[in-house]
């Protein structure tokens, strides 16, 4: 909430909560419509109250002005703000705008946990058939896998191939018991260059996943392009000092990198992605795990132990 004044400086985030405060701004003169980079409705709807929104609906030019290039009911919808929704309803927004993807908030509200939040109009579509499945098994993905709040670790997703699979493609043998216990005991212990060799690989229902807990290993570009050859992999690196990263490699090619699993659907993003993008936001490795199509029945691939320590041949797979 900082940047241009435009009536808003100093506001702290856990301001947009705040009914009192938010008004006496505006009742000062600070611009409804302008707050630094972003729009005050837009930043009240996915983390404020539903005071705030209400007021600041009333207030504003445009109720469903875009900003970024989606309206503050989309922002509401996105961070399962259905209080908020409701109430920028009521203040004249319209559920069934299009915004990213072909998406309007109010068909984006089925696939939430208040599906009913807005009524359908006659001849909106719902969702398919196979949005709803993708729907059922994104929730349910997401509570086998829970919130991993770790980071660190890394994975390698990869449709159609078990770990056996997996393991003929890195050229990689089992590794040594004692190394991997004195690793796990003490992974800090080690230089990330010292360990990045050793990975844990887990057969799943629709393919394998490739695990480490301390290092970037499994998402090494040598490491995905062969993974892939005649299918997709996802790759995901929890960075500890910027976040999570994806990668995608296709057909032994690294087609995309530098992503942000787990985010918003950024505004090109396809119908399908922003399914996802919805289903898994700040659920990164569930997030990697769906992309690839693999259905975990628990959280053992992701967090361990896996089928089988896998010691691949050094030097390592930094390039394909």
């Amino acid at each position: 909430m900082t940047g241009r004044d435009e009536g808003w400086a100093g506001i702290a985030w856990r301001d947009r909560e705040d009914y009192d405060v938010v008004r006496r701004r505006l009742d000062q003169g600070a611009d409804p419509d302008g707050w630094g980079s972003t729009r005050p409705l837009h930043a009240a709807a996915a983390e404020g109250s539903p005071e705030v929104v209400a007021e600041l609906a009333r207030r504003v030019t445009d109720v469903d002005a875009p900003g970024h290039g989606t309206t503050a009911l989309w922002e509401a919808v996105l961070a399962d703000r259905p209080d908020n929704a409701r109430a920028l309803v009521d203040a004249g927004a319209d559920p069934w705008r299009p915004s990213i993807g072909g998406w309007s908030p109010g068909r984006l509200a089925l696939a939430g946990p208040v599906p009913d939040l807005f009524a359908v109009p006659e001849g909106e579509a719902g969702l398919s058939e196979a949005e709803q499945v993708a729907v059922r098994e994104g929730r349910r993905l997401v509570e086998v896998l829970g919130r991993i709040d770790q980071d660190g670790f890394s994975l390698a997703c990869v449709a159609g191939i078990d770990a056996e699979e997996a393991m003929r493609r890195l050229g990689a043998g089992p590794a040594n018991g004692e190394d991997v216990d004195e690793v796990l005991e003490a992974p800090y212990d080690f230089e990330v260059d010292e360990i990045l060799h050793i990975v844990g690989v887990t057969t799943v229902p629709g393919g394998c996943v490739i695990s480490q807990p301390w290092g970037y290993g499994p998402q090494m570009p040598g490491v995905m392009t062969r993974l892939s050859t005649g299918t997709v992999c996802y790759g995901l690196y929890a960075n500890p000092k910027s976040g999570n990263q994806g990668s995608i490699a296709r057909d032994g090619v690294l087609e995309a990198w530098d992503l942000h699993p787990g985010g918003a659907p950024g505004p090109d993003a396809t119908s399908e992605e922003v399914l996802v993008a919805y289903l898994f936001r700040y659920r990164a490795a569930a997030y990697a795990c769906a992309w690839a199509g693999l259905r975990l029945p628990d959280a053992r691939a992701v967090l361990g132990p896996p089928d089988v320590w896998a010691e691949l041949p050094r030097p390592g797979y930094w390039h394909d």
